[in-house]
């Protein structure tokens, strides 16, 4: 059966969102990640063209996520490669395996999003799919045995088998070795590290990296079902979680900070010694300059604290999304920037450039990892912080005062989304300024990601449609927490409003 991966995105609703395809887990059938996978895989052949013998696939530990990667893995092999299973290990841990091999990677997983839900995400052996290989991917018309198919769309019980081999440990190890490489022994000594462990798929290999750099490591919330941990909106529970865990019981914080990741282990969760969380943003910019970073990529939902620091020669701004921030990073490095990082308000971290930390303590550089990473987050704040002779939480009073917050409207259908953000751009400033008349005169429009607007004491507020799920996300950003807040439920109330217009729903947003 020859099918054009366009037309089957429209037909089964899993589509391409900021980083894969994703969509209902029920969705996800056998046919349509084998078929998306073939498409995948005939694209690469093309764009690399690269003699690719090899494919690495991986899974996060929610229920769906090993059944879609054997389809994954059945695909790969049908194709004539070879499926090489990594088993569960974290995207950037299989995305590195691929660059070093220079092969393609796919990692199932939905990431952060319900369990209900789950996706797939693409590298070819460069790196991670940009937007241009998205499109490259939809226009490929591929050949499907739909022989090999069910009713249902699920692989036939002869089918089910799938000659793969393990990699045997290598793709963790040179997770491992890339850390262990430029960071000298005992990197981590003296620090005391609460692990929350949840259901993210890298728990282990955290646990066991942190240890190996010398840090005391304490194992906390580890769960068996999944547990849906957004880093960027991150869960009133996991908070009362942390500040529990941090407060302890005696009047010593018994950590000097609590480290976590959400679903895929790509992006981190920091909370300092208090167990107050650090926002993705903030922990960015303190990364950056712990690496000495002289050019800056983040989206523009990032906090404006990054510009006021003056610590930067040149920071650049992009659409949300690692894709929008790897390209720009690549053209970077093109121009000879040197030391070229990016970030994202969700925490996630990439890097372009090979940086060596310091020559006396280490003389090999932390390669290159274009994808988003959570464990040179969670080794250089803690580092940086001890360097500079204090706790964690006063990290933040190095930065000019800008406080970020964020929050979605869950349920927000999407053709929504898009209709009160084409109403707003057509409308201009009149419109904006009307719809929003009690926030404040209008400073500035940026459409560069949805539609972020600037008041009067340089108050922020972005709206943006999820490209993962049918929500709608609003940050905003002021001098003071209370302004923050009173700007985010203002506005969240504001979109409940537009949502129960359209659903005839009676129940108000609760902050």
């Amino acid at each position: 059966m020859k099918i054009l991966i366009d037309q089957l995105m429209n037909r089964s609703g899993i589509k391409f969102g900021t980083s894969g395809a994703r969509g209902l887990a029920v969705d996800m059938s056998d046919f349509v990640c084998f078929a998306y996978t073939l498409g995948f895989l005939q694209y690469a052949v093309a764009a690399d063209n690269l003699e690719i013998n090899r494919v690495a696939v991986a899974y996060d530990l929610r229920d769906s996520s090993p059944r879609i990667a054997r389809a994954v893995r059945k695909a790969v092999h049908y194709f004539g490669l070879k499926p090489i299973d990594c088993k569960t290990i974290p995207t950037p841990t299989v995305a590195l395996y691929g660059l070093l091999e220079k092969i393609p990677a796919i990692m199932v997983t939905g990431s952060h999003i319900p369990e209900d839900r789950n996706g797939i995400k693409f590298h070819l052996p460069s790196g991670e799919i940009l937007k241009n290989d998205e499109t490259g991917i939809k226009h490929q018309t591929i050949d499907v045995p739909d022989e090999m198919f069910d009713s249902n769309g699920m692989l036939k019980p002869n089918e089910s088998d799938v000659p793969s081999e393990t990699d045997n440990g290598e793709a963790k190890q040179r997770y491992l070795d890339r850390f262990l490489n430029a960071f000298s022994p005992g990197f981590l000594t003296g620090f005391r590290i609460g692990l929350y462990e949840h259901s993210a798929v890298g728990r282990d290999l955290l646990y066991e990296l942190y240890a190996a750099l010398g840090a005391s490591v304490t194992r906390l919330g580890r769960s068996e079902t999944f547990i849906a941990v957004d880093t960027e909106a991150v869960r009133e529970e996991d908070q009362f979680l942390a500040r529990k865990w941090a407060t302890g019981y005696s009047e010593n914080p018994p950590f000097d900070a609590i480290l976590s990741t959400d679903g895929d282990s790509d992006r981190p969760l920091l909370f300092d010694e208090h167990g107050e969380w650090i926002r993705g943003d903030i922990a960015g910019i303190l990364t950056s300059r712990f690496l000495l970073a002289d050019c800056v990529v983040t989206p523009v939902s990032s906090s404006t604290a990054l510009e006021r620091s003056g610590w930067f020669k040149k920071i650049i701004r992009t659409k949300i999304g690692s894709p929008y921030v790897i390209e720009v990073m690549q053209n970077a490095v093109l121009r000879g920037d040197k030391r070229v990082v990016g970030y994202e308000a969700n925490g996630g971290f990439l890097t372009a450039s090979s940086i060596l930390f310091d020559e006396e303590e280490s003389k090999r550089p932390l390669l290159p990892l274009p994808t988003r990473d959570p464990a040179i987050v969670h080794i250089a704040t803690l580092r940086y912080a001890k360097d500079a002779g204090v706790p964690l939480s006063e990290m933040v009073h190095y930065l000019p005062r800008r406080i970020v917050m964020s929050d979605r409207l869950q349920n927000f259908p999407t053709e929504l989304s898009q209709r009160k953000m084409e109403e707003l751009a057509s409308g201009g400033e009149e419109m904006i300024q009307l719809v929003f008349a009690t926030f404040g005169d209008l400073q500035t429009v940026d459409q560069t990601d949805g539609i972020r607007m600037m008041f009067g004491d340089q108050d922020i507020v972005h709206l943006r449609p999820s490209g993962n799920a049918p929500e709608l996300r609003c940050y905003t950003e002021a001098d003071t927490k209370e302004r923050a807040s009173s700007l985010l439920y203002r506005t969240m109330t504001i979109l409940d409003t537009w949502r129960r217009r359209s659903q005839h729903d009676s129940y108000p947003y609760q902050q």
